[in-house]
């Protein structure tokens, strides 16, 4: 298992539900936690993976992901098993809705 961990600072949109909890590890081999927390504006994103060495990947999504939502004061942990990067699109972008109600801006 391979442990990442992601800030992202001055965030502009909060979260209008406290937590929300999206997929499940067996199903498309990915769930995503959503919470509020006080993080001074910025969104934390934590990550244990099966899958090694993709760092490189991971980072592009999460910050393609942030760039569209403009998170603030959200954590945010992912549990993976090896879903593709468009499934952990996927599955951010429907935490996200779930919890703020709306598409990406």
């Amino acid at each position: 298992m391979e442990t990442l961990n992601y800030r992202f600072e001055n965030g502009r949109v909060p979260l209008a539900v406290a937590t929300q909890l999206v997929g499940v590890v067996s199903s498309g081999n990915l769930e995503v936690l959503i919470e509020s927390a006080l993080l001074g504006g910025a969104c934390e994103i934590g990550i244990t993976t099966a899958a090694r060495g993709f760092g490189t990947t991971w980072q592009a999504v999460m910050e393609d992901f942030q760039q569209r939502w403009q998170l603030r004061d959200a954590r945010i942990s992912i549990n993976d098993m090896g879903a593709t990067p468009a499934v952990v699109s996927l599955r951010l972008d429907q935490a996200v809705e779930s919890v703020n109600g709306s598409a990406a801006p």
